[in-house]
């Protein structure tokens, strides 16, 4: 019951305890029993502005950080990406690194050194760390292919050198869990994640939960068919998701077009020049962004999708495309899709592993003894 309350207090705040009580399916009186060891914990507190309203004047309750930190690390084949950040998931310290081997020991290693430095001395009350790849019981990496990983107790090395717990996850369930409870679409019960940058990610939730299934980690919304003209991915599907919208894609398409090697920077200003090979292949992209975009609302029945990615800026300079094939592949009838860009940058992979280590961590919160 306290852990119910925490987690939507956090998720939901502010919220009146009528609100609450009415979220949580209890009575009033129970209510209050739940919220008021959280207060006397130091979990939450009562806002500075009542609610006016029939009866007494309430004041909302809210998450209260206090001196908690949380670490979080977003693992890529080459870098790890890291955040210390406060109970609400707000950053405190960022930074990211080389790794300097992909041998799990020496990662490990690489993970804590980074996140001790941020954390300058202060104790973090858990660390979750993402990859690219499965860890289905929140601490071995089932399959981790940018690391060369199959079967390793990772969990395990990292808390042997931070002496915290840690949890493992898959990055794009980690980032949807950072949007659900702290982002774009905080608070929303039924949303879509999706990412666009070097490949294609889709994350969701239903009915007030992160959907994880034995599948994360493999990518397969990169190679849904969007164009049947469109060029070919390295797996040979032509015109998928990867092929059409990627960055690499992107740059290969413009680099052979112009016969130079060019940079997604450059493709992206010339673009906006109206240079005509840059400039139908941002279009392209973005028509498959908007397809993508509509396949997803119309087969997973959601109103919000949460846009993030490097590759958001193609949007920046055709995001007219972008939104008439969206039209164009929805029902004119269909509720109009709520659509939500995250432009906070690649530290929102790494909130997104802290925020798995936040909730990994309630339930000690909430039982532990009152100070």
């Amino acid at each position: 019951m306290e852990l119910a309350a925490l987690s939507t207090i956090l998720v939901h705040g502010p919220v009146s305890r009528t609100e609450l009580a009415t979220r949580l399916s209890l009575s009033q009186s129970t209510m209050t029993r739940a919220v008021k060891p959280l207060i006397d914990r130091g979990l939450v507190h009562e806002t500075s502005e009542a609610l006016e309203g029939p009866g007494r004047p309430s004041r909302p309750l809210v998450g209260a950080p206090g001196d908690r930190l949380y670490g979080g690390a977003k693992l890529t084949g080459d870098e790890v990406f890291a955040v210390v950040t406060d109970m609400l998931a707000n950053e405190v310290a960022a930074e990211k690194r080389d790794l300097t081997s992909h041998e799990p020991p020496q990662v490990a290693r690489d993970v804590a050194s980074l996140l001790h430095d941020l954390a300058g001395g202060r104790a973090l009350v858990g660390v979750g760390v993402s990859l690219g790849g499965s860890a289905a019981d929140g601490s071995t990496v089932d399959r981790a292919p940018f690391l060369g990983w199959r079967q390793v107790a990772f969990g395990p090395l990292v808390e042997a050198e931070m002496g915290v717990p840690v949890v493992i996850d898959n990055d794009l369930s980690a980032l949807t869990a950072g949007e659900h409870w702290f982002g774009e679409a905080r608070g929303l019960e039924d949303f879509a994640v999706v990412t666009i940058g070097a490949g294609i990610g889709l994350g969701m939730v239903r009915h007030d939960r992160v959907v994880r299934t034995r599948d994360m980690g493999l990518g397969l919304a990169g190679h849904i068919p969007l164009d049947p003209s469109g060029p070919r991915c390295f797996a040979g599907h032509r015109g998928c998701s990867t092929a059409l919208v990627t960055i690499p894609s992107i740059v290969a398409q413009a680099s052979i077009g112009l016969q130079r090697t060019v940079t997604f920077g450059e493709v992206l200003d010339l673009a906006r020049e109206g240079e005509p090979v840059c400039a139908e292949i941002i279009a392209s992209a973005a028509r498959g962004v908007g397809r993508l975009l509509g396949l997803v609302a119309n087969l997973a029945m959601v109103e919000t999708i949460v846009l993030s990615g490097e590759g958001l800026a193609v949007l920046d300079v055709a995001g007219e495309a972008m939104r008439a094939q969206l039209d164009e592949d929805r029902d004119p009838d269909a509720h109009p899709l709520d659509l939500r860009l995250d432009r906070s940058g690649f530290s929102r992979w790494a909130r997104g592993a802290a925020t798995v280590a936040i909730q990994s961590s309630l339930r000690g919160l909430v039982s532990a003894p009152v100070s």
